[in-house]
């Protein structure tokens, strides 16, 4: 059997997940399938947010559940992984020290990664093939600890941005004035500078508030900027409770799914934007992605290497 199967994990500010997908690089037209997709909502964020540092109670839950994922990574013969924590760690101050020892421990290499380089293992796999060359694009994604910023004209990455709001910050009250002055005033000079910007949305929340609009049209990813409005309307008028047992959500999802809203709304309001483009993309996607080109690129090296060799 030729198939390959390839891993990622991102241990983010409201869960932590496992991604598991196959390839056969044999066939005329390989393609990705996802084999498994594991999402326990540790919620570190809560934690580094309100505390400054992630708990002993939460370290240990995860260098259990990494301890778990890197099982269930060998049961699946796992080529390559790649193993990412992003804002709640980054943002900890005991971060550093808690990913290393379970790092040790458990034999998981865990990079602590920046919001550009977030933005980037997206963009870089999934977000150019939806482009059009001639038209202004802002790229949302909003996690749990923050929201990644990137503008994209004329098919290039021009600027990549990261500010800490996100929606667990925002549930704990814990985002800053100026944080959030910061980036009103980004987002209109990015629409000053870049006029009809189309925006393209990422996150666990928005891939859910795209479902929840229900747009039946096949391979459409378009999701009206008045339908969310809506929706948000809708959601708010119900309690987490009311929301978990009406719209069939988690209740880790449940009780952020309006801050992700608004910001994206906010966003649509600076750019002039009557329509969020969602690809359903997320982080380890792109990270794996990431991981089978460069594997691609490592073969076609070898390969040149060889044919440059002389025969003897």
């Amino acid at each position: 059997m030729s198939k390959i199967n390839y891993a990622a994990i991102d241990i983010g500010s409201n869960a932590v997940r496992l991604l598991i997908k196959s390839i056969d690089p044999e066939v005329e037209s390989p393609a990705f399938n996802k084999e498994q997709l594991l999402r326990v909502p540790l919620r570190l964020g809560e934690d580094t947010f309100s505390k400054g540092e992630i708990s002993e109670r939460k370290g240990k839950k995860l260098h259990r559940l990494i301890k778990a994922y890197r099982q269930l990574m060998k049961i699946y013969e796992v080529k390559n992984y790649r193993a990412c924590a992003t804002s709640a760690v980054r943002d900890a101050a005991n971060g550093k020290e808690l990913i290393k020892s379970i790092s040790r421990k458990t034999g998981i290499r865990i990079e602590i990664i920046n919001g550009e380089e977030e933005a980037r293992l997206i963009y870089d796999n999934h977000i150019e093939e939806i482009l059009d060359k001639n038209t202004n694009y802002i790229y949302v994604d909003v996690g749990g600890g923050s929201t990644e910023i990137s503008l994209i004209s004329e098919g290039k990455l021009k600027n990549s941005r990261s500010y800490n709001i996100g929606t667990v910050r925002l549930l704990e009250g814990t985002v800053k004035k100026n944080t959030t002055a910061r980036f009103r005033r980004d987002l209109a000079k990015f629409a000053t500078l870049y006029p009809e910007l189309r925006i393209i949305g990422s996150g666990g929340n928005i891939n859910k508030l795209f479902r929840l609009a229900d747009i039946s049209t096949p391979n459409n990813i378009e999701l009206p900027v008045e339908k969310l409005k809506k929706i948000n309307e809708t959601l708010k008028s119900f309690n987490t409770e009311e929301r978990i047992q009406k719209f069939s959500l988690r209740p880790d999802r449940a009780d952020v799914i309006t801050h992700a809203a608004d910001i994206f709304l906010e966003v649509a309001t600076h750019a002039a934007a009557k329509m969020i483009l969602v690809p359903t993309i997320g982080l380890v996607d792109g990270i794996i992605d990431n991981l089978y080109a460069q594997d691609i690129k490592q073969e076609e090296t070898n390969e040149g290497n060889l044919q440059k060799t002389p025969v003897s």
